[in-house]
């Protein structure tokens, strides 16, 4: 279905194509890592997080602007030097994710320039993401009635289900067909507004874009994506990653 050898990143989609914006939300405060800061201002092999993540969608000609959604609070964005690239506008995103794409895609919608733009929803903290995964995903703009997918990667180990509010083992679940999700989550605009405006409101459990649409009926794509586009989530993640971006950039 997608041939990533026929997307290099110096090829940039045709004027006919929808545009493509990043969102990133960026308004959590990465309780997990322990830090003084959030976890996407951590610092790993010579920048934070945010400004590899960031420079991986900047480096793309596909990616015509980025949204970032900050909190309210945030006193560190604004003292990076990639905060003033012309292709990036920070928005005020909310307490949950969620919120925080809304505000994003609300934003968005406003610009009538744009109704009819594709949304790349990448996390802060992945700043391990290749060019050749992103084009892969950018190529379901060119697939017919897509409502839009996401980067996975198929479950390796084994997976166990615990006894509720335990650390005991209930059962072993099958891991054929089990795909951690990742991101890239790229999906139409007005249908990713829509979907996550219906889940909020009736009190849906959304843990990603992808599953708001699940939500409303829509079976987004899965795309495999690299396993070493890891989410810095604990502290030991920062070693990893800093071991991936040096393979990276050699």
């Amino acid at each position: 279905m997608i041939n990533p050898d026929n997307t290099p990143q110096t090829r940039a989609l045709q004027n006919n194509d929808p545009q493509i914006v990043a969102l990133i939300p960026a308004a959590g405060i990465g309780s997990r890592m322990n830090a003084d800061c959030p976890k996407q201002y951590l610092r790993v092999a010579g920048k934070t997080i945010i400004e590899h993540t960031l420079s991986a969608l900047l480096a793309n000609n596909n990616v015509k602007h980025i949204i970032i959604a900050l909190s309210s609070e945030d006193e560190y964005f604004q003292q990076l030097a990639i905060s003033t690239n012309p292709r990036i506008t920070a928005v005020i995103g909310g307490k949950e994710r969620a919120d925080s794409v809304l505000a994003g895609v609300n934003f968005l919608a406003a610009q009538p320039e744009l109704s009819n733009c594709w949304v790349l929803v990448h996390d802060a903290a992945r700043p391990c993401l290749h060019q050749s995964d992103l084009n892969k995903i950018i190529q379901l703009t060119t697939e017919q009635n897509c409502c839009g997918g996401i980067l996975a990667a198929p479950v390796r180990d084994t997976m166990k289900r615990s006894l509720k509010a335990s650390q005991l083992i209930d059962h072993t679940v099958e891991r054929e067909a089990l795909w951690h999700a990742l991101t890239p989550q790229f999906f139409p605009l007005l249908l990713l507004r829509d979907c996550l405006s219906k889940a909020l409101k009736e009190n849906a459990v959304i843990t990603d874009e992808a599953s708001a649409l699940e939500y409303c009926g829509y079976q987004p794509v899965l795309v495999p994506g690299r396993a070493d586009n890891l989410k810095v989530t604990r502290p030991e993640d920062l070693t990893l990653a800093e071991f991936y971006l040096s393979r990276m950039n050699n």
